[in-house]
């Protein structure tokens, strides 16, 4: 999205600062139970309630989460209710995993339509601000996202509904956080933003949070290690849709900002319930090909301007 765009234009088919009419309808489903959803990190909380609203739609759903036992934990009483959902662990973060995850997926499924990137970690409590763990916040939220991605890329069956990828990102991870020219007019020129200017970015971040430089450098001030790491993950997702749409591939890449909501991360804060977010992140992954945006970062369900939220 160029950051000349103003609200109100549209972003490859949605409108922009205008809320998407995700109202329930009798309509018909583009999906059936042929349709694959892989959902990662959903053996609680957002991904738990996502993977379960996309099986009660009638998809097909692979549950995934790095613990074997709390994963089976969490899709055996899905399962028990009638739903098609499959347990396979997967740790995103560790190369190995996510080679057998693609090759198991591959093997048995045969593909998938859907991913939804939610695993996600942060350390931090409502109100502290550490980087301590930022190598392991950056590798799960940014790198782990973007290696399931690239590896599940060439599995996507590409139908005339045309695959999706919902990443579950935050507005923490919005141009308006950066206070750094330099930073944000590199993100903002997407005539030469490139993926490696991306990784260089987070490169510089964690360099910066070793020698303990990182708290003058105009990084986001809220969660700054999960903040950064979304901020990558939106600036990456931008870039893959653009890539993806310029080889005519059949695969949109959107993120889903769910807001303040109530989950283990938050412990126990938020304006929202999982359930809650879980029916509005299934309709935006189950939208009408015809209403499908790709590149669009949705804050609740209203697409909006990168640059300028």
């Amino acid at each position: 999205m160029s950051s000349a765009r103003a609200a109100g234009r549209t972003c490859c088919g949605a409108t922009l600062g205008s809320e998407l009419d995700l109202a329930p309808r009798a309509r018909r489903a583009w999906w059936s139970r042929e349709t694959v959803a892989v959902v990662t990190g959903a053996n609680r909380g957002i991904g738990h309630a996502l993977a379960a609203r996309l099986a009660e739609h009638g998809l097909t759903v692979v549950l995934t989460a790095r613990d074997g036992a709390r994963g089976e934990a969490a899709a055996a009483p899905l399962r028990a209710r009638g739903l098609a959902v499959a347990f396979r662990r997967l740790d995103v973060s560790d190369a190995a995993s996510v080679a057998e995850f693609a090759d198991w997926l591959r093997d048995t499924v045969g593909g998938l339509d859907i991913l939804v990137n939610n695993a996600a970690v942060s350390f931090n409590e409502i109100d502290t601000n550490s980087v301590e763990h930022a190598e392991t916040v950056l590798r799960t939220n940014f790198y782990g996202a973007k290696m399931l991605t690239e590896a599940l890329l060439p599995l996507f069956r590409e139908s005339p509904a045309t695959s999706r990828i919902l990443n579950i990102s935050s507005q923490l991870g919005l141009l308006n956080k950066v206070s750094d020219p330099s930073l944000k007019a590199l993100l903002l020129d997407e005539e030469t933003l490139t993926e490696a200017a991306v990784d260089a970015m987070v490169s510089r971040f964690l360099a910066q949070v070793k020698d303990g430089t990182w708290d003058a450098q105009g990084w986001p001030k809220v969660w700054t290690d999960y903040s950064v790491s979304k901020l990558a993950l939106n600036a990456y997702s931008r870039l893959l849709a653009r890539r993806l749409q310029a080889r005519g591939a059949r695969v949109s890449v959107n993120c889903f900002c769910p807001g303040f909501t109530r989950t283990d991360m938050t412990r126990g804060w938020g304006k929202r319930t999982a359930e809650e977010v879980a029916d509005v992140g299934a309709r935006l992954a189950l939208l009408p090909p015809a209403e499908l945006p790709t590149g669009a970062f949705f804050k609740w369900c209203t697409p909006q301007l990168y640059s300028k939220l």
